[in-house]
């Protein structure tokens, strides 16, 4: 068999065809057959190439969609002429901006929700949250600091607010009606505010309606 000339074209078709089929059929329920048998002729071969096992490639695409060029923390990190609590909105801002103005990353996002009840992905979920919380703990600090957020423990505020935004919000795991949903919201707003460290405004809550319905629910 002649070498595979266009590696990462074949690499990037079988993430796209993974991605698709995990959130069409479940991510359990996809073997890496599913995967060969829509990806256009590729042989097995060519998969086992590139690829151990299909829990390989559902890592790969996690990392590959929450790269450093697109991650919404670094995006904000490098904005220059705000202050800490615009940079945290900012970040906010991104992140939910990214699941409905990208395909991708709706489709990606759907597939998390759908494995947020696996317990083997929590897991792995949990441990990226602890990492977000410690890229936007500096951003309260620098808020701290600049006086735009009331003082405290930066890291401490950055861990509850992705445990409730992305653990208490899941509606797979707490399921609950719209209506529900957006009380949630408002609730996380007040908690927030109450803080000293007003992370949602008006704009936030409506890109966050607008995620609640394309996306969540």
């Amino acid at each position: 068999m002649p070498r595979n000339k266009y590696p990462e074209e074949t690499v990037q078709k079988i993430l796209e065809t993974s991605l698709r089929l995990f959130v069409e059929k479940g991510y359990e329920e996809t073997t890496v057959l599913d995967i060969v048998a829509n990806l256009g002729g590729l042989t097995r071969g060519a998969f086992y190439h590139h690829f151990k096992s299909k829990e390989e490639v559902l890592d790969a695409v996690l990392r590959e969609n929450y790269s450093n060029d697109n991650h919404p923390f670094e995006k904000a990190k490098n904005t220059k002429g705000i202050n800490g609590l615009e940079r945290l909105r900012l970040a906010m801002k991104y992140a939910l901006k990214a699941n409905v103005q990208n395909k991708t990353q709706t489709t990606l996002t759907q597939l998390v929700l759908s494995l947020m009840a696996t317990p083997r992905f929590l897991s792995l979920k949990l441990e990226g949250d602890k990492e977000s919380a410690m890229m936007i703990a500096p951003m309260i600090e620098e808020g701290m600091a600049d006086g735009s957020i009331q003082p405290g423990n930066p890291i401490l505020l950055a861990e509850l607010f992705m445990i409730l935004c992305n653990f208490w919000m899941m509606p797979s795991l707490f399921p609950c009606e719209p209506e529900v949903m957006l009380q949630k919201g408002e609730m996380i707003y007040k908690i927030f505010t109450d803080l000293g460290c007003p992370i949602l405004d008006d704009e936030l809550g409506e890109i966050f309606e607008q995620v609640m319905t394309e996306v969540l629910i």
